[in-house]
C-alpha cells in the first residue's frame, strides 16, 4: 500500500529551510535526494523536489476522490469518482517507484510538496464549507469543480514529466520516465476531459431543470433530480 500522508512515523524526510525545523533524524540534504539523477547532467535536486511535489498532488487526489465519492448523491458520479480514485492510487504507486528507482525516497516531502499539500487541503476543505447551506445541486457542482481543478493540475504535471523525459539523456533513467508517462498520461487526459465535459453537461441540465427553477422545491425532489442526472 503506497503512503498517502508521509509523516515522521512513516519514515518521512524533509529538507530544513528558513523557518522550517526538521527533526535531525528525518532531515536530508540536496546531495542525497536523488543520486540516480546526478549523472543526467540536469539539476538532480530540483527534479527530486519537483517529483515530490507531483507525488504530493497525486496523494491528495486519492483523499479528494474518496471524499467526493462518499458525499455525492448521484450513482453515476460516484462510480466515476471511485474509478478515478483507484487509478489515482495506482499513479501514487508509479510515482513512488519512479522516485525509488532514481535513488530517492518517496517519503521525502520537499518544500514544494508542502506547498502543494497546503493548497490541495484547502481545496478539499472548501467543498465542506457550504454543506447544509446550499441546495444539493449546487453542492454536487462544488464537488465536481474540486475534481476538475485537481485533474487540470494532474494532467499538467504529467505533460511536464513527458517533456522532462525528452530532455533526459538516453539510458535507464530516461526509459523509466517514459514508461511512467506511457502508463499514466492518457488516463490523466481522460480524467480532465471527463470532469470538464461533465461540468458543462450538468450546467446545461440545471439550466433546463424545472425543479431548479421553482422556488421552494422540496429537498427530496431536488435529491431525486440529482440522482437522475446522467442516467
Amino acid at each position: 500500500m503506497p503512503t498517502l500522508t508521509p509523516t515522521f512515523d512513516t519514515g518521512g524526510l524533509s529538507k530544513p529551510v528558513e523557518a522550517v525545523r526538521v527533526d535531525p533524524r528525518g532531515a536530508i540534504d540536496g546531495d542525497a535526494l536523488a543520486p540516480g539523477l546526478v549523472d543526467t547532467g540536469l539539476n538532480a535536486g530540483f527534479i527530486a523536489d519537483t517529483l515530490s511535489a507531483m507525488l504530493a498532488h497525486e496523494r491528495c487526489g486519492v483523499h479528494l476522490y474518496r471524499s467526493v465519492a462518499g458525499r455525492t448523491n448521484n450513482p453515476m458520479l460516484k462510480k466515476k469518482y471511485e474509478e478515478f480514485g483507484r487509478e489515482t492510487l495506482e499513479h501514487v504507486t508509479i510515482f513512488e517507484g519512479l522516485i525509488t528507482d532514481s535513488g530517492g525516497d518517496p517519503e521525502y516531502v520537499s518544500p514544494a510538496a508542502r506547498a502543494v499539500q497546503g493548497s490541495d487541503t484547502k481545496s478539499l476543505e472548501s467543498t465542506f464549507m457550504l454543506a447544509g447551506s446550499v441546495d444539493v445541486m449546487t453542492q454536487e457542482m462544488v464537488l465536481l469543480d474540486a475534481v476538475l481543478q485537481a485533474e487540470a493540475m494532474c494532467h499538467a504535471n504529467w505533460e511536464v514529466l513527458a517533456q522532462l523525459a525528452d530532455v533526459l539523456p538516453a539510458g535507464a533513467v530516461k526509459d523509466r520516465f517514459l514508461a511512467a508517462v506511457g502508463k499514466v498520461e492518457a488516463q490523466e487526459q481522460e480524467h480532465e476531459s471527463w470532469a470538464r465535459d461533465t461540468k458543462a453537461q450538468l450546467t446545461i441540465l440545471q439550466a433546463k431543470s424545472e425543479s431548479m427553477a421553482k422556488i421552494g422545491t422540496k429537498a427530496e425532489q431536488l435529491m431525486e433530480t440529482v440522482k437522475g442526472w446522467l442516467s
